[in-house]
């Protein structure tokens, strides 16, 4: 898969059960629409954990970190200084996800990479 930009910013985290509907309807049709909108974000595509078995040394193992987050959101971006633009920081407050669905999410963990 050829990606264009340099960087990956990857953000990862748990939601309690009860909101998990209404986590990924917000994610899916607010909170990725409106980062998708901000200079210097290439693309974004959302992942959900799952088990991984792999072959390794001749042995199939089961892979498992614990507390690993379920969901990871992988933004390709063009340098790290879309994080910190003002047109970032107002589409990561903007519609239901600061008040109806960040209160409960919980194990969040957030990792820039750089393309070598």
């Amino acid at each position: 898969m050829a990606m264009p930009g340099k960087y990956l910013f990857i953000a990862t985290m748990n939601v309690d059960a009860e909101k998990d509907a209404l986590f990924n309807e917000v994610y899916d049709k607010e909170h990725v629409p409106y980062l998708e909108k901000v200079p210097g974000v290439i693309s974004v595509a959302r992942f959900s954990k799952r088990e991984l078995r792999l072959r390794l040394a001749g042995e199939t193992k089961t892979i498992e970190y614990p507390g690993e987050p379920r969901y990871h959101a992988l933004y390709e971006i063009e340098s790290p200084e879309v994080l910190t633009s003002d047109t970032f920081a107002e589409a990561v407050e903007d519609g239901r996800w600061p008040a109806e669905v960040r209160p409960y999410t919980r194990d969040r963990r957030h990792v820039l990479l750089e393309r070598i």
